[in-house]
């Protein structure tokens, strides 16, 4: 049975839902995968009225799209994370409160718990995210960093995370990592090490999404093989490096879309990333899950995108094979 293909919609969170349900059936998709933002899937709501999580599954039902998995990249990135005044612009206010960084870490972490209890009762299993990192800032290692400052941070990390975790446990869902810049889990080292401070428990896995593993020159493959039993998830992301020799892979402070940047997202199948290995590989740890396209591409209009995205996932999907291509040679 072919894995379903579904929209992420973090990216299109300007649109009501009643809105992007329909487009994302109209693209050609068989699923939807619902951000924590907007008035897509509100943690708050879901948990305060009844009925919430009803008349979303009817909205859904209606239209006749699937849903596996809701998303709070938002609200995790303040869990770990030295809070500022950017934070403010991606937390729902009564998360940030006053803006106290102390404060605005406990209601995250607080939230975070909420949206398992919320995923529960919506009826998914694994909700997506980030975890924010106390030591992204610490990447360079100059001034010198100790080795005592990473640890310390991976620490926090467990902290903060394992009670987040022991709700996840009892609610029976599982949260998926988006490995990404800024988090405390960025590449496949970290990612060990995100999983050896929390000892390993299964609550903690992977939102497998390539496209940030790409441009920092990290085999994506590489990665599912690293952590065959941890993908819960996958992202279709693509990316593209286009250093010219102006131009570095740490971006330069230039933003998405700028033709001066080291790299840049691409809709899928318009970058380099391998989607072919990473179906095959997929394939050969048994992953069943969504094929859900993450879809940012600033140079792109993004209905044609992502309906364009939703035939390529189609397209590159594939189920393994159950016999050796020269079986038929055999004599009976």
């Amino acid at each position: 049975m072919p894995r379903p293909v579904t929209l992420f919609t973090g990216q299109w969170a300007d649109l009501p839902l009643e809105t992007m349900a329909r487009k994302t059936k109209d693209f050609g998709y068989d699923g939807i995968e619902l951000a924590c933002w907007g008035d897509h899937f509100e943690v708050d709501k879901a948990l305060s009225d009844d009925g919430y999580c009803k008349r979303k599954r009817e909205l859904l039902d209606n239209v006749g799209l699937q849903c596996h998995a809701i998303s709070a990249h938002l609200v995790g990135q303040a869990v770990c994370d030295i809070i500022d005044e950017r934070h403010k612009l991606i937390l729902p206010p009564y998360v940030w409160g006053d803006g106290k960084p102390d404060g605005v870490n406990k209601r995250a972490i607080e939230e975070l718990k909420n949206t398992a209890r919320a995923a529960k009762k919506f009826g998914v299993e694994v909700v997506n995210g980030f975890t924010g990192s106390s030591i992204w800032h610490l990447l360079y290692s100059f001034p010198p960093v100790s080795a005592k400052m990473i640890d310390d941070g991976f620490k926090l990390f467990a902290e903060r995370f394992n009670p987040i975790l022991d709700v996840f446990a009892e609610c029976g869902v599982k949260f998926a990592l988006e490995v990404h810049p800024t988090e405390i889990a960025f590449d496949i080292y970290t990612a060990e090490r995100a999983l050896e401070a929390l000892d390993h428990r299964p609550e903690f896995g992977f939102n497998f999404d390539p496209s940030h593993l790409h441009w920092q020159g990290v085999d994506s493959v590489e990665f599912i093989r690293a952590f065959p039993d941890r993908i819960y998830h996958m992202h279709v992301k693509d990316a593209i490096v286009t250093l010219n020799g102006r131009s570095g892979i740490l971006a330069s402070h230039i933003n998405f879309g700028d033709h001066r940047r080291g790299w840049d997202f691409r809709s899928p199948g318009r970058g380099t990333v391998n989607f072919e290995e990473i179906i095959r590989e997929l394939n050969r740890v048994g992953y069943q899950g969504p094929l859900s396209v993450e879809w940012e591409d600033s140079g792109m209009e993004r209905e044609f995108g992502a309906k364009e995205a939703a035939a390529f996932v189609r397209q590159k999907d594939f189920a393994p094979s159950g016999r050796a291509f020269d079986a038929a040679f055999e004599k009976a």
